[in-house]
């Protein structure tokens, strides 16, 4: 077995797969690939037949991006691997994307993920150079839209990593576990990424490691899957991560941005997508009570650690909640 696997989600992903397992195949750091295939009916089986030296992990139904790559982590944790990357079916590796990643985590004992630079696929546009947490209870991918390609060329720590195109350490994996399956897909990067940081350890970017992503190819198909998810998973990650100290302060400040996101759901006609997701995500908070509980009992992290490490600002992206946001601040001035 190699030193370093790379598992590859795969749900109707043949239009796409190809060129994926292609970049990998030509990597200079030789992984071993396997491919978790989520049901699909497009023909991906046939193709991957075509792929002898991929190893191929076979769902009768489509688990998610979190069930679709656990299977595949678990697979390489069992085989004796030292890292095991996550890599989007959707996405094509430049050939040391790889080799880097492992370096930094070779040098770097205290990191437990190293996370690349990712573009969109016609290299003209950041995707990812890691993830922002916010006191708002947000993530963000950092430099998302942006077109400066050289704006993050220094590697340094970040709150977390895309699952897009990420390498984690297996004995991190052994000891935070792997991603939360409830959360089906979106967020649960950022999830073991909190864990990550809960446990002690350190996230790396490593901007010479470099891949492109078709940007949302999957979730695209789906009218309303992403409005579902967001407003199912975000008050899971808020719940099951944030310390106790600060959780009312990242906790009003997200149950605004959330209510917010609801109604901008209605104006988009996804009213019902959001509502659905919200009772689902209100279910399931019941069940990580104990999750959380054992996160915040394990943690090796003081809690002024974690809120330091968050963003104290909104996401860039986030609009409306800026106004909102310097409207109160006016009618305070006023007051005053």
């Amino acid at each position: 077995m190699s030193k370093a696997c790379v598992v590859i989600p795969n749900w109707n992903g043949a239009d796409s797969l190809a060129a994926c397992l292609d970049s990998l195949l030509k990597q200079s750091e030789k992984p071993h690939m396997i491919v978790v295939d989520n049901g699909s009916t497009d023909g991906s089986l046939e193709l991957l037949e075509k792929y002898p030296e991929v190893e191929v992990i076979k769902h009768v139904e489509n688990r998610g991006y979190a069930g679709g790559m656990n299977p595949g982590l678990q697979r390489a944790i069992d085989s004796g691997a030292e890292y095991v990357a996550a890599f989007n079916n959707d996405a094509v590796a430049d050939k040391r994307w790889l080799r880097e990643l492992v370096q930094a985590l070779d040098k770097q004992p205290e990191a437990g993920i190293a996370t690349c630079k990712l573009l969109s696929a016609d290299g003209k546009h950041i995707d990812s150079t890691g993830d922002y947490f916010t006191v708002w209870g947000l993530p963000y991918p950092r430099g998302r839209g942006e077109t400066d390609l050289t704006k993050y060329d220094t590697q340094t720590e970040i709150f977390g990593a895309s699952g897009g195109a990420s390498l984690y350490r297996v004995s991190l994996l052994q000891e935070v576990g792997l991603f939360d399956e409830d959360f089906f897909a979106y967020y649960e990067d950022v999830d073991l990424s909190f864990r990550t940081q809960l446990a002690g350890w350190k996230v790396v970017y490593v901007p010479s490691a470099v891949a492109y992503h078709q940007i949302s190819a999957t979730s695209n198909r789906l009218k309303g899957f992403a409005t579902y998810q967001t407003m199912k998973n975000q008050p899971l990650l808020v719940y099951k991560n944030v310390p106790r100290r600060y959780l009312f302060r990242v906790g009003w400040r997200f149950t605004l941005a959330h209510v917010l996101f609801y109604l901008r759901a209605f104006t988009r006609g996804q009213g019902w997508m959001a509502t659905k997701g919200d009772l689902k995500g209100t279910n399931l908070l019941f069940k990580k009570a104990k999750e959380r509980r054992r996160i915040q009992r394990t943690k090796k992290v003081s809690d002024e650690y974690i809120w330091s490490i968050m963003v104290h600002d909104l996401p860039p992206n986030a609009r409306n909640l800026r106004k909102l946001r310097d409207a109160w601040w006016k009618l305070l001035r006023k007051r005053v």
